[in-house]
């Protein structure tokens, strides 16, 4: 059944913060986030009844029972050529990210992602196909589910541990959590840190994501105009943690998008923001594997 009311906690932490122990004795943890998404987006040609209209940055509007060539090419510019500059951009830094791999992104563009698996990056699920499961029946969810996993092994060699849908529905954690072959998932805007929740029977972690500390806003100019919107916004969030952090260490989630971000006049200003991290000690940039396993061995699951 899907969770009730009763299920949410407006509570969390509170003012007593665990102290999060990161490595090193970090100051703030930074995930990087980097969502690949060019083939797993809402397609007259893979049978929706719609072609896609979120997250374009163009502004075009779905169509119903059309294709959209126009909206097709923004999602391939990410897969064809956002996601190289990245991967390039984590290599001069040196830094470990999180790949958000929509299922039949990773299957049409394999190359891609076995290029972030090779430098040593983490695969994480951003499910089956880029839609919102909220409308999805849970028959036809848990399908989804089990097609991500099989895909993902079969096209890159890997079972991700992590999951990040973008637009769950009210069963989706508790479909997750059946299979038992995540050690967390991303799908909470809630808090700060990572928190353990009970889910039939079973804890599971949750390591928050955000939808705020993100490029999402260069889409169609309602945020950010330029990439020093950008700079100047991760870093004040990073500043505000880092100083925090001297007393309760605290976690940074930052999430980009290959078609988005990885544009020239865009990219810059992650550059910056990065360039601005590496000049302070204390800080680990940390895939959600690396978090997920550090926080079960210091704030292991509730018995």
């Amino acid at each position: 059944m899907p969770e009730t009311p009763d299920d949410r906690d407006y509570v969390g932490y509170g003012d007593d913060l665990p102290h999060a122990q990161w490595p090193g004795g970090a100051r703030i943890a930074l995930n990087i986030n980097v969502n690949f998404e060019g083939g797993g987006e809402r397609s007259v040609m893979d049978g929706d009844g719609t072609s896609e209209g979120v997250l374009t940055d163009i502004g075009a509007p779905a169509l119903p029972g059309l294709r959209s060539p126009l909206v097709e090419s923004v999602f391939e510019y990410g897969s064809r050529v956002g996601g190289w500059r990245l991967l390039k951009l984590f290599r001069r830094f040196g830094i470990k990210v999180c790949l958000l791999a929509v299922a039949r992104a990773a299957e049409r563009n394999p190359a891609l992602a076995r290029a972030y698996l090779d430098d040593g990056h983490e695969l994480v699920s951003h499910h089956y196909r880029w839609l919102d499961y909220q409308l999805m029946p849970e028959a036809e969810e848990r399908e989804h589910i089990r097609l991500a996993f099989e895909c993902f092994e079969r096209v890159c060699g890997v079972v991700p541990v992590g999951w990040m849908t973008g637009r769950p529905g009210a069963n989706t954690r508790r479909l997750l959590v059946e299979t038992g072959r995540l050690l967390y998932d991303r799908d909470a805007l809630n808090d700060e840190l990572p928190y353990w929740r009970a889910i039939g029977g079973r804890q599971h972690l949750v390591i928050p994501y955000s939808f705020e500390t993100n490029d999402n806003r260069f889409d169609q100019n309602h945020g950010f105009s330029s990439a020093d919107d950008f700079a100047r916004y991760m870093i004040d969030c990073f500043d505000v943690l880092y100083a925090e952090g001297a007393e309760r260490p605290r976690l940074m989630s930052l999430a980009v998008h290959d078609r988005l971000i990885g544009r020239p006049g865009r990219i810059a200003g992650l550059v910056r923001f990065l360039e601005h991290v590496r000049r302070h000690d204390k800080v680990w940039v940390a895939t959600g594997r690396d978090i997920a396993e550090h926080w079960q061995g210091v704030h292991p699951a509730p018995e």
